[in-house]
């Protein structure tokens, strides 16, 4: 059960990510958006999953 909640994170994660990229107007500020989030989701798999 505790599965669960982690995929749901990572979904949360995700949405989240996903509407704050859309919105912004920088490439810059855009990148680092999508870096912070894939080095949440390797930290979340390497702390969890493996």
């Amino acid at each position: 059960m505790d599965t669960v909640w982690y995929y749901l994170f990572l979904l949360a994660v995700l949405v989240v990510g996903f509407l704050v990229v859309k919105r912004t107007v920088s490439c810059l500020i855009r990148s680092i958006v999508l870096l912070v989030l894939v080095a949440l989701l390797v930290y979340v798999y390497f702390m969890y999953f493996r």
